[in-house]
């Protein structure tokens, strides 16, 4: 693992980690598209709506992780661009080599 992957905010908590992610909603496909000062920089189609982005930001998130959906949740920021997402049973240099092999 390298590059800009290493600058990602990821932070080890009790029982798993905090990411700090930047959402690009109403996008033309959804992917996780690298790291952007700190956050990873994930696309959505969804829009920022009736909690819409922040549903298939978790769909993106989990799909990539290999986790269940209910184990991401957004801690902060569930009506900004700019998110903190917790991921349950995961360790920070585990989520860094996932989603970097995630990036499309």
């Amino acid at each position: 693992m390298g590059g800009e992957f290493e600058r990602l905010s990821v932070v080890d908590r009790a029982g798993g980690v905090r990411i700090s992610v930047h959402v690009r909603p109403k996008s033309s496909r959804s992917a996780i598209v690298g790291v952007r000062e700190g956050a990873l920089e994930v696309c959505v189609t969804a829009p920022p709506s009736a909690g819409e982005a922040n549903s298939e930001l978790c769909r993106v998130l989990a799909r990539a992780l290999g986790v269940r959906q209910s184990s991401v949740v957004i801690a902060i920021g569930t009506s900004s661009r700019k998110k903190v997402v917790e991921v349950g049973g995961m360790g920070a240099v585990e989520v860094k080599r996932l989603l970097e092999g995630a990036r499309r």
